[in-house]
């Protein structure tokens, strides 16, 4: 995994660039992004990438490097503070996430993608590796019995799953989960559990055949984190007296949520970094893309340089949009002309609940562990929903310990020994319905008296949500014995449509599709050369993660797309 860099990089602007005849134009630098690109450069194309690419800035990037060098024994406070600046938890969960204590990942949006979120917790980033530099990193592919509304089963995207899995570098343990979700993963290194977790799967292992007859499934959390070969931390070997080479894998340091120093974790800004080195491969970044246009022989990108907001244009044989669900839309809609018309975005809906573990594992302050996913469990039960859910569950961390002092407010230093108990036993699981089961998301393009183009999204909520959540939990209690712990429904927090970054399907695939929909290699209808592989082309959204689903299609698409003329 090539290691992150965060310093500025300017962009010569110009008013117009001419791209050789024959090369693909490619509209962001998120995951679905560089998984086109790298299809497309595997195919011999040539490939030009478009990007916002906002970066860290440079005294955080000098912190983070300076960390990066020498082994966590090693640390400073100071720079461990800063990374962890501006993220807090409160009981309803995390705001959005920072990446290094930055906000880099959502900067300039309102500038560049003015919008009103009434009721919505999705945002844009215009981050070089666009949402994948604060993601949760889980990785599961999509089943077919989730996937009813869309023109295409696993199998097309069964050998994409494999090229990307081996590609990001897969943290997974061959386990139960295999007998519905192949690991695609060539050599798979699984990460070590934490103490609560290894109580809990044990637990799990040991009633797997009562939990199989009631409809679920379980295994070890599948997250893109590089894992070390042998055992726990990263390894270092001296090269100079001055200097440290590392090389292994996660030191379980507790600082996922925050931003991994060593970039264990996978951010597709690393890809990008990967695919400069090859000469077919060209990334231009403070790019901002505002529409685009069908040619006779091609395709014009239009836009403009963020910096200075000079003109850009570029011609090209093929454009793929894959700048998020927020951004794709916005060009879209410009691009088609349509305004003041909704399109409706299709959510996971994302919900939270404490679990309390029937035993304590110990002191869990001071655990090494990752703070990441420790555990899946999937509930494959009609009498809860017709398709999956997914729950993911996470060990304590010092994050849960600001929630639970929140929670006690003016009594948490009186109570910190009942805080203490409470931390050992305490877990936390995630949940995910279908977007059948989910609020839906009213999107629209309205044009200004003054100013640029905004963007208006509006919640429309699915009565049938809070009653699903209930019914998972309902499923939990019943089998807390099973699980070796208890939810507890009263502090369930249901997040609003959009925070669990599960969303997408303004424009989604079809067998033939009508109008505001796509092919299915992401054509808008009368379209021949702009091809969207985001999730915006996603006819529903499954419970299981998104990202790796994203990548796969965008991957299939950009393959199957350099054989046409």
């Amino acid at each position: 995994m090539v290691p992150l860099h965060f310093g500025h990089e300017s962009v010569n602007s110009t008013v117009a660039t001419v791209t050789p005849a024959g090369t693909h134009c490619v509209i962001g630098s998120g995951p679905a992004g560089v998984a086109c690109a790298q299809a497309l450069l595997e195919r011999g194309a040539r490939v030009r990438l478009l990007d916002a690419g906002v970066r860290l800035e440079e005294e955080r990037a000098k912190a983070v490097a300076e960390m990066g060098r020498m082994p966590r024994s090693e640390w400073k406070e100071e720079a461990v503070k800063l990374i962890k600046e501006g993220t807090k938890a409160d009981t309803k969960g995390i705001p959005l996430k920072l990446l290094y204590g930055s906000d880099f990942p959502y900067r300039y949006a309102e500038e560049h993608l003015p919008a009103d979120y009434l009721g919505v917790g999705l945002r844009p980033s215009l981050a070089q590796g666009g949402l994948s530099t604060v993601w949760g990193a889980a990785m599961l592919p999509y089943l077919d019995r989730d996937l009813n509304q869309w023109p295409m089963r696993v199998a097309e995207l069964a050998p994409h799953y494999a090229a990307v899995a081996n590609m990001i570098g897969l943290s997974a343990r061959q386990d139960s989960l295999e007998a519905q979700f192949p690991v695609y993963a060539t050599e798979p290194r699984p990460l070590e559990l934490s103490r609560q977790a290894s109580l809990v799967a044990g637990q799990l292992q040991r009633n797997q055949s009562r939990l199989a007859n009631a409809g679920i499934t379980f295994g070890q959390a599948r997250v893109a984190v590089q894992a070390g070969n042998e055992g726990r931390g990263a390894k270092f070997e001296i090269r100079n007296p001055k200097s440290e080479i590392r090389s292994g894998g996660c030191v379980y340091c507790g600082l996922c949520m925050y931003g991994c120093p060593y970039g264990y974790i996978y951010n597709s800004a690393a890809t990008v970094a990967e695919l400069r080195r090859d000469p077919k491969f060209s990334y231009e970044p403070d790019v901002i893309v505002t529409r685009a246009r069908e040619t006779t022989n091609g395709i014009r990108v239009e836009g403009y340089n963020r910096l200075d907001r000079s003109p850009v244009v570029v011609e090209a044989c093929r454009a793929y949009l894959a700048a998020g669900v927020i951004p794709s839309t916005q060009i879209l809609l410009r691009s088609m002309g349509v305004y003041d018309r909704a399109v409706l975005m299709k959510d996971s809906q994302y919900f939270l609940v404490p679990l309390v573990l029937r035993k304590s594992s110990g002191s869990v302050r001071d655990e090494a562990l990752h703070t990441l996913s420790q555990l899946f469990v999937e509930i494959f039960d009609t009498e809860v929903s017709p398709h999956t859910v997914h729950l993911q569950i996470y060990s304590y961390n010092d994050l849960i310990g600001q929630a639970v002092s929140a929670m006690l407010g003016p009594l948490r230093r009186p109570l910190d020994f009942v805080a203490r108990a409470a931390e050992n036993r305490l877990m936390v699981v995630q949940g995910y319905l279908h977007s059948d089961y989910s609020s839906q998301i009213a999107v629209a393009l309205r044009r200004q008296a003054a100013g640029p183009d905004r963007l208006r999204l509006e919640v429309r909520p699915n009565s049938e949500t809070r009653p699903m959540i209930k019914r998972v939990l309902r499923k939990l209690m019943h089998h807390a014995g099973d699980l070796g712990g208890w939810p507890l429904p009263f502090m369930l927090q249901v997040a609003e449509a959009g925070r669990g970054f599960h969303s997408g399907g303004t424009f989604p695939m079809r067998a033939a599709p009508g109008d505001l929909e796509t092919d299915v290699l992401g054509r808008p209808k009368g379209w021949q050369r702009l091809h969207v592989v985001d999730s915006s082309v996603f006819p529903s959204i499954p419970a299981t993660t998104i990202t790796f689903s994203v990548m796969a299609n965008a991957r299939r698409i950009g393959w199957e797309t350099v054989s046409i003329s």
